[in-house]
């Protein structure tokens, strides 16, 4: 049997290690929204560079060559580019708002499952 002391000091660092817990829970959701933020970021990079280079292929396209045909391929590669600038644009938007709604709506729950737990504990007679 553990003298007094002992317990208490078991009983408050399990209380700090339950409280440290809940504080992890939060940083990882917060972090888990911030690294869908970037996500949607880095695709809208990934499409505005890909647009880039169709762009850049059609004006040269246009520029270094003297057929009719590739004229007309350079042209429809400026097209492409900025239809796909104006879909990325509109895609991100998109992706944002439902993120920051979805962010808006989010709920914790850890405290939830604190509750939970000491209520299936104390119904066994334990004490955590």
């Amino acid at each position: 049997m553990l003298p007094d002391p002992e317990k208490e000091e078991i009983k408050r660092l399990k209380k700090k290690l339950k409280q440290q817990e809940k504080k992890n829970v939060e940083i990882r959701d917060q972090m888990a929204v911030q690294r869908t933020i970037f996500a949607n970021e880095r695709t809208l990079m990934a499409y505005l560079r890909t647009s880039i280079a169709l762009l850049a292929g059609g004006i040269a396209a246009i520029k270094l060559s003297q057929h009719k045909y590739m004229g007309i391929i350079g042209f429809l590669l400026l097209t492409l580019g900025g239809g796909l600038i104006i879909y990325s644009f509109h895609r991100y938007f998109k992706k944002q708002k439902l993120i920051k709604r979805q962010q808006k709506e989010f709920t914790q729950t850890s405290h939830h499952h604190a509750a939970i737990h000491e209520k299936e504990a104390s119904r066994y007679g334990n004490s955590d």
